[in-house]
């Protein structure tokens, strides 16, 4: 299998600006052979202003940006993309767009067939796996499906939060309402990212990088911590 994937938890983080947590993977994931990302601002709906925030950053990178929502034919621009950047913002507004415009699968075949670098942030972490069940966001809109892109067969939780100990609000924890996902059946895992964390993907090869751990959950199972540098390949197995 031919994909190359950057799933990122988080756009910013505290005390940086945007994307400058992950700069240096950014270039190094893209490299030199790609000049112009395709980037897809659905998530927001200030698509205009998230553009122009991407676009400077990635200027300053040394790429060029299209965004999708600038083109007439948007399945068409995936088809002529070197490479594809999905933001952040809210994973259901993100996910009915992408079915709206008719981009699901022509960015699944681009990534497992032409093997086109994909890059997600928070909610295009979200749309790159199995299903959005596991995402933070509001569904402040439908889409027709949760079904996600499918790059990869397992779900991810961004923006992943410890519960602390000293809060005394009683709601439910991260932990806890991923646990009440896994009671249903045939649920697969769920790769909590932290703040600061990202998963990179090449082929069958799964490596956790950034600053923090992640969590995994399994269902049935006890949840697992891992360091960054960790080997996570085993996720990307059929059998979970």
């Amino acid at each position: 299998m031919k994909r190359r994937l950057l799933l990122v938890s988080n756009s910013t983080l505290h005390g940086g600006g945007y994307l400058q947590h992950c700069q240096q993977q950014i270039q190094d994931f893209f490299g030199k052979n790609v000049k112009r990302i395709l980037f897809v601002p659905y998530a927001l709906h200030d698509r205009d202003a998230y553009t122009k925030t991407a676009r400077d950053k990635f200027k300053t990178l040394g790429y060029e940006v299209d965004s999708v929502h600038e083109t007439p034919d948007p399945v068409d621009a995936v088809r002529k993309a070197e490479g594809i950047f999905i933001g952040g913002g809210n994973t259901f507004r993100l996910l009915k767009a992408l079915y709206d415009s008719k981009l699901v699968t022509e960015i699944r075949k681009r990534v497992l067939e032409d093997g086109i670098p994909y890059m997600g942030s928070s909610a295009g972490t979200n749309v790159s796996t199995i299903s959005i069940n596991t995402t933070n966001d509001m569904p402040i809109v439908y889409p027709p499906t949760f079904a996600a892109i499918g790059l990869v067969p397992f779900n991810i939780n961004p923006h992943f939060l410890d519960a602390d100990p000293n809060s005394k609000h009683m709601g439910e924890t991260r932990e806890q309402r991923i646990v009440q996902y896994h009671e249903e059946l045939d649920t697969p895992c769920v790769l909590g990212l932290r703040e600061g964390s990202m998963l990179l993907v090449e082929g069958n090869k799964a490596t956790l990088l950034g600053s923090t751990k992640a969590r995994l959950f399994q269902r049935g199972k006890q949840t697992t911590e891992h360091d960054p540098g960790s080997d996570l390949s085993f996720l990307l197995t059929e059998a979970q």
